[in-house]
C-alpha cells in the first residue's frame, strides 16, 4: 500500500486521500428504473424471464418448495452447521438484549405518555450469491427479524441458491425462499407479484445493481422502505508499533477481498510498522484465492504515518469507516475518543471476521461514511415505536391553558379550539 506522511499534506491532499472512490454509475439508473417497471406489470413472468436472461438460470417458480429446502439441508455437513449453529447462539444472545422496554409514565399529574414498540409486518432480506454466497447474511438479517417478532419473513437469493443459504434461512426461521437476485428481486419485494410476498421494508447487502434498486423502491411511496445506503467494503486499522504486522495485514485483505471497490486503510505513528505490514501484505496475498481482487482493492488503499495516536483518531473520525480496527498497547483507552464507526474491533485478539460471523454483533453496517449518521444494524430496525397519551380532566386544565397560548402564538386558531372547547365544558360542569 502507498505510505503517506498525513501532516506534509496539505489540507485540501489530506481531503483528498480520504475520499472513497466514485460509485460508478454507468447509465445503471435508468436501467435499474426499466427492470422494476418490467416486475410491477409483468409479475412472475417477467421475474421467471428475468431470471433466465440475467441470472442465466431457468425456473418455472420462484420459491424454493420444502422438497428443495430439504434436499438442499441434508447436502450442508454437520461441521457446518455445527459453527452455523454457534453463530446463532451468539447472535440471538446479543439481539434479545436490544429487546426495548414499554415506557408509561405521567408528565404532569393527570398527563399519561407512553412509548410503544411494534414490528414490522412484513420484512424481505436479500441475500448475495456468486462467488462469495453470504451465508452470515442470513443469520445477520434473519435472527432479528425473528426476535423482533415480524409476521412474515422472506428472502432473496440469486440461484443457483448456496445449500448453506437455504439450511440456515430454514433454520432462522425464513418464511419463504425465492430464487431471485438483482435488481428485480428487490422490486419483487418491494412491489409484490403473483408469487413474491410485498413487503414493507428490505433489508441487506448487495452489488450496485441491487443497492440502485434499494434507492429507487425508498423513494417510492408504494414501494418499500430499506436498512440503510450501501457503499463498498472498508476497514480502518489504528496501530502503534506493539502491533503484530501479520494481524494487521490480515485484517486489511479480509476487507479487500470482498471486491475490488473495497477500501483499506492503516493510521499509525510508526513508519517501521507500515513497511513491516507491507511486506507481510505481499506474502499473505500470495496465499489467497481471490488475490487478484484484492490487489484492485489495494491500489485504492493507502497508509498513514501520524504524529500520535490522537492524531491517528481524529483521521478516523474525519474517514468514519465501516469497520475500525484498534491495535495498540492499550486499545481501550482510545474508545471515548472514537465517533465515527459501524462497527469497532478492540485488541489484537479481536480479527473483524469475527463481527463477520460469531462474535454476536451484526454485520451490516453503514459504509461510504455514512457511519456519522447511520448506525450498525439492529433489533430496533425492524420494529417501529409509537407513543400514546391520555388526559384525565384535571391533567387537561393542568396544561391546556399552556396549550391555548402556544397554538394562538402560532395562529392556530383550531388547535386552540380543541382545548379551548373541552376546557369551557368542564367548567360548566363544575
Amino acid at each position: 500500500m502507498n505510505i503517506l506522511d498525513w501532516n506534509k499534506l496539505s489540507t485540501t491532499e489530506q481531503t483528498e486521500m480520504l475520499r472513497r472512490p466514485a460509485l460508478a454509475q454507468g447509465g445503471r439508473e435508468a436501467q435499474v428504473s426499466d427492470i422494476i417497471a418490467k416486475v410491477r406489470q409483468g409479475g412472475d413472468a417477467a421475474l421467471i424471464e428475468l431470471t433466465r436472461t440475467l441470472d442465466r438460470a431457468e425456473r418455472s417458480t420462484l420459491q424454493l418448495s420444502e422438497q428443495e429446502i430439504d434436499d438442499a439441508t441434508h447436502r450442508v455437513g454437520d461441521e457446518l452447521k455445527a459453527a452455523i449453529e454457534l453463530a446463532i447462539g451468539n447472535i440471538e444472545t446479543f439481539h434479545r438484549a436490544q429487546l426495548p422496554t414499554p415506557i408509561a409514565l405521567d408528565t404532569s399529574p393527570g398527563v399519561r405518555c407512553e412509548l410503544h414498540f411494534q414490528p414490522i409486518e412484513k420484512v424481505g432480506l436479500y441475500v448475495p450469491g456468486g462467488s462469495a454466497p453470504l451465508v452470515s447474511t442470513v443469520m445477520m438479517l434473519a435472527i432479528p427479524a425473528r426476535l423482533a417478532g415480524c409476521e412474515r419473513v422472506v428472502l432473496c437469493s440469486p440461484p443457483p441458491i448456496n445449500d448453506a443459504i437455504v439450511y440456515t434461512a430454514r433454520r432462522c426461521g425464513v418464511d419463504a425462499i425465492y430464487t431471485l437476485g438483482g435488481a428485480q428481486a428487490v422490486a419483487a419485494m418491494a412491489y409484490g407479484s403473483e408469487s413474491v410476498t410485498k413487503v414493507d421494508k428490505i433489508f441487506g447487502p448487495g452489488n450496485a445493481w441491487v443497492t440502485e434498486a434499494k434507492q429507487q423502491v425508498s423513494s417510492d411511496v408504494n414501494g418499500a422502505a430499506i436498512d440503510m445506503p450501501a457503499g463498498p467494503s472498508e476497514v480502518l486499522v489504528i496501530a502503534d508499533d506493539t502491533a503484530d504486522a501479520d494481524f494487521i495485514a490480515s485484517d486489511l485483505l479480509s476487507q479487500a477481498e470482498h471486491g475490488p471497490d473495497s477500501q483499506v486503510i492503516l493510521v499509525t505513528p510508526s513508519k517501521a510498522l507500515a513497511d513491516q505490514v507491507n511486506a507481510a501484505l505481499e506474502q499473505q496475498l500470495a496465499q489467497l484465492s481471490r488475490a487478484d481482487i484484492a490487489r484492485q482493492a489495494l491500489s485504492e488503499s493507502r497508509t498513514f504515518i501520524c504524529n500520535d495516536l490522537a492524531q491517528a483518531v481524529a483521521i478516523s473520525n474525519a474517514y468514519a469507516p465501516e469497520h475500525l480496527i484498534v491495535q495498540t498497547a492499550d486499545p481501550r483507552a482510545l474508545l471515548p475518543n472514537l465517533k465515527n464507526a459501524g462497527s469497532i474491533f478492540l485488541g489484537a485478539w479481536t480479527p473483524e471476521s469475527v463481527g463477520d460471523y460469531a462474535s454476536g454483533t451484526n454485520h451490516t453496517l453503514p459504509t461510504y461514511g455514512y457511519s456519522r449518521t447511520y448506525s450498525s444494524l439492529g433489533l430496533a430496525d425492524y420494529q417501529r415505536r409509537f407513543t400514546v397519551q391520555e388526559l384525565t380532566p384535571a391533567g387537561l386544565r393542568a396544561i391546556g391553558p399552556a396549550v391555548e397560548l402556544l397554538a394562538a402564538t402560532e395562529t392556530l386558531d383550531a388547535h386552540k379550539n380543541a382545548v379551548s372547547l373541552r376546557l369551557a365544558k368542564l367548567e360548566k360542569q363544575a
